[in-house]
């Protein structure tokens, strides 16, 4: 990564920010151990400036105590503020990580884009982006319809498989014989107990998984110091934004970076940044969302081991000018959508 060009863009006095919440209907529910849902209710905050127009979406997480009227009322306070000086360094100090300051913050990267004629990735000092391969998700369900499922996705290169604590060893035997030739991830999303880690990870050894992510509730994972593991375990829930690193060390080999944790591209950066340092293997993530949740997180691709970007494949319909998937492919956004 070079030095990102951190000069702060010149608007007008004009700067003017809407927000508004939209539905995505989703095809399939998506299923995890903590619940399901059939709709993707995303947050979707609009900069403008003079001609040029940059747009953010977030989506709001019961499991941080957040819903959409609580993401909307904070992105309301703060809009005069951003309104008066839309600047990306300034938004990181009058919000916490989360839903709102993900919104406002990917849409100044899109803003600033957009005015400058500079494209986001040049701004933030990355490479110009590359087609990815990501995970396709297998969610929660019984064995038999996660096989069907694996059946259905057997020739994915990559599936990430969601567990729910009981009835996993079979879901996972039911996923690997239907998909054989596919690497696997796996995802408890906090559902395992400390006492049955040891038998869930053998099982998944046994069965060529080559991650593990989150397997303890955040807070008991402090348990993950004493374990002996040939598996890496991966962090979701645990990690935030940089706070939260330090203390991950000796519990985990990798993090899941999601925009919506880390408050945005600005933050997310910073924390691949220093997770690198720390030796953190970076992984990249999302949840059920439109292409305009996808794009700015996918310009962290080129530091991931895992790329985990599927949330529009369960969509019944996405954004015009979204991200194109070929197979399991992704290729990089176009500046009509974002950046």
């Amino acid at each position: 990564m070079t030095a990102p060009q951190e000069d702060p863009v010149h608007f007008p006095p004009t700067v003017k920010l809407q927000c508004q919440t939209e539905d995505f209907r989703l095809r399939i529910p998506s299923i995890i151990a903590r619940g399901s849902q059939i709709v993707a209710n995303v947050i979707t905050v609009t900069l403008t400036a003079g001609d040029a127009t940059g747009r953010g979406e977030a989506i709001p997480s019961e499991r941080y105590e957040e819903s959409v009227e609580s993401v909307l009322a904070t992105i309301a306070r703060v809009a005069p503020l951003i309104e008066s000086k839309p600047d990306r360094a300034y938004l990181q100090t009058i919000l916490p990580a989360g839903a709102a300051r993900n919104a406002i913050d990917c849409a100044l990267w899109d803003l600033e884009a957009k005015y400058t004629g500079v494209p986001a990735f040049q701004r933030a000092g990355l490479s110009p982006p590359q087609p990815v391969t990501t995970a396709v998700t297998i969610f929660l369900d019984s064995p038999e319809a996660m096989g069907a499922s694996a059946g259905r996705e057997a020739a994915r290169p990559l599936l990430k498989v969601k567990f729910g604590g009981k009835d996993d060893e079979p879901r996972l035997r039911a996923v690997r014989a239907a998909a054989p030739a596919a690497t696997l991830i796996v995802d408890a999303n906090e559902s395992w107990t400390v006492e049955e880690l040891p038998a869930f990870l053998a099982v998944c050894q046994e069965l060529g998984v080559q991650m593990v992510e989150q397997p303890l509730p955040a807070g008991a994972d402090v348990a993950l110091r004493d374990l002996d593991h040939s598996i890496p375990i991966y962090a979701d829930e645990s990690v935030h934004d940089r706070r939260t690193l330090a203390e991950l060390r000796d519990r985990y080999d990798g993090v899941n970076v999601k925009l919506d944790k880390t408050g945005g591209l600005t933050e997310a950066l910073a924390l691949v940044t220093e997770a690198q340092a720390l030796d953190f293997r970076i992984m990249v993530g999302c949840r059920a969302c439109s292409s305009l949740a996808l794009a700015p997180a996918l310009l962290l691709a080129e530091f991931c081991d895992y790329v985990d970007l599927d949330g529009v494949l369960p969509l019944v319909q996405d954004r015009p000018d979204g991200l194109v998937y070929e197979g399991s492919i992704i290729l990089p956004a176009s500046p009509a959508l974002w950046g």
